[in-house]
């Protein structure tokens, strides 16, 4: 028997609070770039993600870092780490 403990950190991400209508959950949208395997031009993907906000501190047009965490709900899986 091992009584090591293991953290794994998951992801860090970056984003734009797009909603906050929710009690406890913002929306936030995380750009991406990609580059097109054949014209080799950048392109802008966009993916919104459920964000557990305890408090409700974020607000609208905020730019935030979101943590991957265990499932808080069905669609939420990350929570919030600050606020810029």
């Amino acid at each position: 028997m091992s009584t090591e403990t293991t953290t794994n950190k998951g992801r860090v991400l970056r984003g734009k609070v797009v909603s906050s209508k929710m009690n406890d959950t913002i929306t936030v949208a995380v750009e991406r770039y990609v580059k097109h395997p054949k014209y080799k031009k950048y392109l802008r993907r966009t993916k919104k993600f459920l964000v557990h906000d305890a408090g409700n501190t974020a607000k609208i047009g905020e730019t935030v870092e979101i943590k991957e965490v265990r499932p808080i709900s069905k669609r939420k899986s990350f929570e919030l780490v600050t606020t810029k």
